[in-house]
């Protein structure tokens, strides 16, 4: 029988290929910014039609800190559109407090409001939600929502405007 011989660096090399697998997992781009979209701009373009903080979490995937949105606290009727384009994405009648710190929504305003995608830039892999008209990353969907579907739509404010009815 052959006994298998541990070098520092052998172990080295294990725990070094080990940590390179989530990092590795997260290239290769994102599904939702491969496809083709109804409304599509230059990087340049959209630089100009976006504030900082707007490009930075709806065109790199960015993600705001948790209660610094005013939409978090907004409990008026009407619809919240993607603030890169003005696609109808949420009603306020499917919004609830979820007590995370971001707005959060049980279902879109339409099934085809939205699109998504895996996510693999942390250690396990999540489901994002875009806008479907322009591709704008919104934020995640998660499995801990009321009923009647279950889902937690987890949006960065900065990534919507509202409408009142």
């Amino acid at each position: 029988m052959t006994q298998l011989k541990t070098t520092r660096r052998s172990a080295l090399s294990w725990l070094g290929a080990g940590a390179s697998v989530p990092i590795l997992a997260a290239c290769g781009g994102n599904e939702a910014q491969a496809r083709s979209y109804p409304v599509s701009y230059s990087e340049a373009e959209w630089r100009r039609r976006l504030s900082a903080q707007e490009f930075r979490i709806l065109r790199e995937e960015g993600t705001e800190r948790p209660y610094s949105s005013p939409l978090n606290d907004e409990s008026r009727r009407g619809t919240f559109v993607c603030a890169g384009c003005g696609n109808e994405l949420y009603s306020s009648r499917h919004k609830y407090e979820s007590g995370t710190g971001w707005p959060s929504f049980w279902q879109p305003i339409s099934s085809g409001a939205v699109g998504y995608a895996t996510d693999n830039k942390l250690i396990y892999p999540r489901r994002e939600v875009h806008c479907a008209d322009c591709g704008g990353h919104l934020g995640h969907v998660f499995n801990d929502g009321p009923q009647p579907t279950g889902k937690r739509h987890c949006i960065n404010g900065v990534a919507m405007d509202f409408r009142s009815a």
